[in-house]
């Protein structure tokens, strides 16, 4: 494919040249896909950016995956990091090379979710392997042909993904893929089935392996956590238990957050959450209270009798601070049975290690041993009258393995069981090294900014977008673009008002009758503000005449005023320049004249309103400009912009509602309306069927009703009778002679706000 030839910005032509591109789509998103990359891509990550960009563009599956990877991967980098990237491309290519390139796109549609959920790279590469072995294991031969064909359900596993992760741990999505692949492999219409969630047993797998607290739903309780009750942040980040079965990971921190499970399940009589507050307790109580100490001349015993001790120093300290943890504490400490261990054949470090750490924890424990008694005794009454530092906690750890060394310690065997204290970290903060290699990190230097690393652009907003034909939405489906709107000519918006002078003039008479008044007085009040004197004179004199007086001599006030905010939402698709039937003027220019006059007459009135405007081309790019915002003044700035407005494209109105009342629903008002403005039917050139985006704008205005935004439209498409009462119901009103549009635009408005 010959490479367009397309005006670009100077600073970007290089990289449209090294792109070597000829979709049209892509050039029309690309200078702002570039700059966002710019802004948060290091210079490796930028060039890798455009390589592999250019592999998706050649590949021969249209113009969709290599718009979806430029809009998407720096957002995706930012969670997961740029080292990520071969990892994806790696499995892409495996897909290519296969009869799976279909499955190309949902894979990379469902990435921004996927990292969302996920977070690390680590959890995104074990999160490949699965996709890798499913597909493997459902890609096969048909019998008796030599032809291959592709993995019936691993394109629906990709659409299903987003919902997937946000209900299981990475262990739980494994076991239900399993599922999938081992019972439907030679079923290829049952496997879509399943990995589509559709099959009565694909749901009940799924709810299955829906056990435990996952870290990503409470994330936010957490955090509130952490900075009510220990005044410390930190970003959480999950790993997964689910793949290291030689090895399982623990907590830990560094310079990048806290590492936690992705999952807890309920163990040993304490919820899932309650196991990630004792974690998040211990790892803050070595933040607070250990400092770092050498361990060059320390032997691996030694510092793992030092971290057991220092592990029950800070737990102490906690446990004094708030005395509920050591419930928490003792339950999920393991009671290691005192003749547990066999001295003759395995080592017994760790265990008698775990019996002191619980001995320390429960004074009630049922160890005889002399030592462990004797250290737990000396370790308690140190901690009440110094809370000794965290040297003299290794000092007595060495000391307790010096008394209490076998020969046996030496065994390569060693005694684990019940020795694992689970919500304790891997004490990394606890070791710094005078002879620092490459293994070991300097725990307490700063964290260095990466190049790049900050955001200077801003990213596409995404929306998700109702699928009637699934009664399910897409998640991050559409891209919202928003920037503020080029500006024009003030004098033209005043020229159009001074044309309209005598409509002026009316309005004017209709909006006094709307204009708030300061204060009311509401009279005969038991209890008020003011003393109303009339009536208490007249109280006064009944009082002394001998009648019985009137209790009322109060009065208090009300605002007999408005409390609106209001949204205009003009929708600026390529139909608008098409000329109003029986007038000189196009559809744009009698907009302009009406939402002029509307914008007059709102300000008269003293209510907060916003004025946007919106067009998409397909669902990569969709615009929002900001023509008035709510801080505002209707001034000679905001006129300029609306007398720059012009038209193009087409209308996916659903993104731009939601997008709207972002800023609508921040407003502290009792009513919030939102005006759209349009001529036609939402519809975009990507979407080949004509009711899925009226389908999801009728989806958007339900969801605005949920927030408490009231959504009215007024159409100016003769042939609207045929969708717009589906969208929004008895909401509307068209106006079939546009040229009247400018007086019967402000005069709805005050209908709908008297």
């Amino acid at each position: 494919m010959a490479t367009q030839t397309v005006e670009m910005p100077e600073d970007l032509q290089l990289y449209w040249d090294s792109l070597s591109c000829g979709f049209p789509r892509v050039a029309e998103v690309f200078p702002d896909c570039m700059r966002v990359a710019l802004a948060t891509l290091s210079p490796i990550g930028v060039e890798a950016y455009i390589e592999h960009a250019r592999f998706l563009g050649k590949m021969g599956r249209g113009a969709e995956p290599i718009l979806i990877f430029l809009e998407e991967w720096p957002e995706v980098a930012k969670m997961v990091g740029e080292e990520a990237l071969p990892d994806i491309m790696e499995f892409i290519r495996r897909m290519w090379k296969t009869p799976n390139g279909k499955a190309i796109t949902p894979f990379l549609q469902s990435l921004p979710v996927t990292a969302r959920r996920l977070q690390t790279r680590e959890q995104l590469r074990d999160y490949i392997s699965i996709a890798l072995d499913f597909m493997e294991r459902t890609t096969g031969s048909v019998h008796g042909i030599h032809q291959t064909f592709p993995s019936p359900g691993l394109p629906e596993m990709f659409k299903q993904v987003p919902a997937l992760l946000a209900q299981l741990s990475l262990g739980g999505l494994k076991n239900w893929v399993d599922y999938g692949a081992r019972y439907y492999d030679d079923h290829p219409e049952r496997q879509i089935d399943y990995f589509s969630l559709q099959s009565a047993d694909s749901r009940a797998v799924l709810q299955r392996e829906r056990h435990g607290t996952l870290l990503v739903d409470n994330e936010r309780r957490l955090d509130m956590y952490l900075r009510g009750l220990w005044h410390d942040e930190d970003v959480l980040i999950p790993y997964s238990n689910a793949f290291d079965e030689l090895r399982q990971p623990v907590p830990y921190y560094d310079k990048l957050g806290i590492r936690l499970p992705d999952v807890y399940g309920d163990a040993r009589g304490i919820a899932g959450i309650d196991r990630y507050r004792a974690a998040l307790a211990h790892i803050v109580g070595h933040r607070r209270w250990t400092t770092a100490i050498f361990a060059d001349n320390m032997s691996p015993f030694q510092r793992m009798a030092a971290e057991f001790f220092e592990d029950s120093r800070v737990e102490y300290l906690a446990m004094r601070e708030y005395p509920g943890l050591r419930r928490i504490f003792m339950a999920l400490h393991p009671i290691p049975a005192e003749d547990a261990c066999d001295p003759e054949k395995e080592s017994g470090v760790r265990h008698r290690l775990t019996m002191l750490s619980r001995a320390i924890l429960d004074p009630q424990h049922p160890y005889k041993n002399p030592h462990v008694i004797e250290f737990a005794q000396r370790f308690l009454a140190l901690m009440q009258q110094s809370d000794m530092s965290t040297q003299e906690a290794a000092d007595m750890a060495i000391s307790f393995v010096t008394k209490t060394r076998r020969q046996s310690d030496q065994l390569a065997k060693t005694h684990f069981k019940d020795t694992v204290v689970d919500y304790r970290d891997d004490n990394r903060q606890m070791w710094k090294f005078i002879e620092q290699g490459d293994e070991e990190e300097a725990f307490d230097e700063p964290r260095k900014m990466e190049p790049g690393e900050e955001l200077k652009g801003l990213p596409p907003r995404h929306y998700h977008e109702w699928d009637y034909n699934t009664h399910s939405y897409r998640p991050d489906w559409v891209s919202v673009y928003e920037g503020l709107h080029p500006s024009g000519k003030a004098s033209d918006i005043d020229k159009l008002l001074a044309k309209h002078a005598a409509l002026a003039k009316r309005l004017k008479k209709m909006l006094d009758l709307l204009k708030p008044q300061n204060k009311v007085r509401i009279r005969y009040q038991e209890e008020g503000s003011e003393l109303d004197l009339d009536v208490a004179l007249r109280s006064l004199i009944d009082y002394k005449s001998g009648a019985q007086p009137d209790p009322r001599i109060n009065m208090s006030h009300r605002n007999d005023g408005r409390n609106i905010a209001v949204m205009i939402l003009l929708d600026l698709s390529e139909s608008l320049n098409e000329k109003a039937a029986g007038c000189d003027q196009t559809i744009l220019e009698l907009s302009q004249e009406a939402v002029s006059l509307l914008a007059w007459a709102i300000e008269k009135l003293g209510d907060p309103f916003a004025i946007a405007g919106f067009y998409s081309n397909t669902r990569h790019d969709v615009r929002y400009l900001h023509i008035k915002g709510y801080s505002e003044k209707w001034g000679d700035e905001v006129k300029g912009r609306l007398a720059a407005m012009e038209a193009g494209y087409s209308t996916r109105m659903g993104a731009a509602m939601r997008h709207a009342s972002h800023y609508l629903e921040q407003q502290q008002a009792d009513k919030k309306l939102m005006l759209i403005l349009t001529d036609g039917e939402p519809a975009d050139i990507d979407s080949k069927d004509g009711r899925i985006l009226i389908e999801d704008a009728r989806q958007a205005v339900k969801e605005l009703d949920q927030q408490g935004i009231y959504t009215y439209c007024i159409n100016l498409d003769p042939k609207a009778d045929e969708y717009v009462a589906d969208i929004f119901g008895k909401q509307y009103t068209i106006i079939d002679r546009v040229e009247s549009l400018p007086e019967r635009l402000p005069q709805l408005f005050i209908s709908l706000t008297k």
